[in-house]
């Protein structure tokens, strides 16, 4: 049986998601962010040494990072989640698939990442410097490079149902992630394609299952 190690408001729910889609049987195992330092607890590193989330394991097999597990549970399941070798459909799969995680995130985690430093607690004089260096880093490079990714994202999904096409594939659980981070962080109201998005993922029964599952989710 599948069993998946997952961790609050996290790129697990995806994981959670696709498990429900696919019907499979599956365990869960919850754990949750220490409340200060927002990380995963240390019991995480029992079941991999970097103690990150999502990770799941299948009889002796144990897997980590989203887009592998992805990979691995609509490779080994009987589903058309996963398109044709050799087709457009597949190679959109691919792309994306990297994309999520190697373009889009990264972006937004740098972002996010300046965004603390100007929030957290420091000595006065010193805080008008922090929020100025971190403001130029925003404007000068993560801000542009999120707004160019948003507008491809969402010029490609205004002429996509999903993101391979007409139909549902694992890439759309692997981009369901950031989008949804984005909307609930950044704000999506100029991009009506990905909220709409995000709205279609966020009202199928198989993610609003998963939700109850996992439990609170601050991205949905």
């Amino acid at each position: 049986m599948i069993i998946l190690h997952h961790l609050n408001n996290s790129r697990s729910q995806r994981i959670l998601w696709l498990l429900e889609e696919l019907k499979i049987p599956y365990e869960i195992k919850h754990y949750l962010r220490d409340s200060q330092s927002m990380l995963a607890p240390p019991t995480l590193k029992a079941i991999h040494p970097l103690g990150k989330s999502p990770i799941i394991t299948d009889g002796d097999i144990t897997i980590a990072e989203s887009g592998a597990i992805i990979q691995y549970l609509v490779g080994v399941t009987e589903t058309d989640l996963l398109p044709k070798a050799g087709t457009d459909e597949y190679r959109q799969f691919t792309y994306w698939m990297h994309f999520a995680e190697g373009t889009l995130m990264t972006q937004l985690l740098i972002k996010m990442m300046f965004d603390k430093v100007k929030s957290s607690p420091m000595p006065f004089f010193v805080k008008p410097i922090a929020k100025l260096i971190a403001d130029k880093a925003i404007d000068a490079y993560a801000g542009p490079n999120i707004m160019t990714n948003l507008e491809f994202i969402d010029g490609h999904l205004q002429q996509n149902d999903w993101f391979c096409g007409d139909k549902l594939t694992g890439a759309d659980f692997q981009m369901s992630f950031p989008l949804e981070t984005v909307i609930a962080r950044e704000g999506g109201v100029k991009y009506s394609a990905i909220n709409q998005f995000v709205k279609k993922v966020q009202a199928r029964p198989a993610y609003q299952q998963a939700l109850k599952a996992g439990g609170h989710y601050d991205f949905a």
